[in-house]
């Protein structure tokens, strides 16, 4: 496979796996800042998401306070913002276009009818019952192209790269999104098991899909040990750290099988599997929650650089 075309597919499913991850991360934000909004300020829950998506410098070059309008309009509709869920959609679009011999109908049809959707779509009228309307569809869209992709698409070197990008993409945001909730939003020790830490940590297991599935296997009330446990270490959890790094290692061990050899790609996503799997969620902790996740988006985007050389693209 030609590494353009690798390129394009690998970053297809990425920008669709980031647009959904962008709407979840943006729904975590904004149903925390309801629950203690500060009066005449700007939401530091706002805030907090912009800065576990790496997004607060940007959107502070070009707005005085982060409110709910503003900072939707900049996650959702600002195509200067290249994380937003506009850009997010038209990169995806573009890509499967450079690619539309090598996509199934479906999947093609997927992307498109997404974006000419959501292109119809005027800013100003996403506010209260709508923004969540939105968010749950950017969610929806995704899951569509994710099932086209899965029910249609010939499993060769174009599906592992397609699954790499997009298992690389979850894996990144599932470790923001904790990263949102422990450090940056890191409640002060009168917090700690009140009404409010409980709400927050609800609402990162919402923003994962697991608030229901977790019940099922704790059976317990919401605490951070359990809840670092079951988005990190839990293999049967199809968005924890755990479950992604196994599926991007099933892939690239396909990539070796195709083109029979192994790569720095292959090592590279060896020092991310070592680092979740020899963890326990003791050691975690101890070592500290923080540490811990910005070490592994960094293994993580190490990897990502090593598969692009390796392969060609970038």
């Amino acid at each position: 496979m030609l590494g353009r075309t690798a390129q394009n597919l690998f970053w297809l499913s990425r920008y669709i796996e980031r647009a959904e991850n962008v709407a979840r991360m943006f729904e975590v934000g904004y149903r925390m800042s309801l629950t203690s909004r500060r009066e005449g300020g700007a939401s530091e829950h706002l805030v907090s998401m912009l800065q576990a998506a790496e997004a607060d410098e940007g959107f502070n070059l070009k707005h005085k306070q982060a409110d709910v309008q503003s900072v939707a309009h900049y996650m959702l509709f600002d195509e200067e913002n290249y994380s937003s869920v506009k850009s997010c959609l038209l990169a995806a679009r573009t890509n499967a276009r450079s690619v539309r011999t090598a996509l199934t109908t479906e999947m093609w049809e997927s992307i498109n009818s997404a974006w000419l959707e959501f292109s119809a779509i005027r800013p100003r009228d996403i506010s209260g019952a709508k923004l969540q309307e939105l968010l749950f569809w950017v969610k929806q869209v995704s899951h569509r192209y994710r099932g086209a992709l899965l029910s249609t698409f010939l499993r060769d070197a174009g599906y592992a790269f397609s699954q790499i990008g997009n298992f690389v993409e979850r894996a990144d945001n599932t470790a923001r999104i904790l990263d949102m909730k422990y450090y940056v939003l890191l409640p002060r020790a009168t917090m700690v098991g009140g009404d409010v830490d409980i709400q927050q940590w609800t609402m990162i297991l919402r923003a994962a899909s697991a608030h229901r599935s977790y019940r099922h296997v704790y059976h317990d009330r919401y605490k951070a040990w359990n809840i670092a446990d079951y988005l990190i270490l839990r293999p049967e959890m199809p968005r924890s750290l755990i479950f992604c790094v196994q599926w991007i290692n099933r892939t690239i061990d396909m990539l070796e099988e195709i083109y029979g050899e192994r790569t720095a790609g292959h090592d590279a996503a060896d020092a991310v599997t070592a680092l979740v799997m020899d963890a326990s969620v003791d050691r975690i902790f101890e070592h500290g929650l923080h540490e811990f996740l910005t070490e592994f988006i960094d293994r993580n985007n190490r990897m990502t650089d090593a598969l692009a050389e390796s392969y060609n693209f970038y």
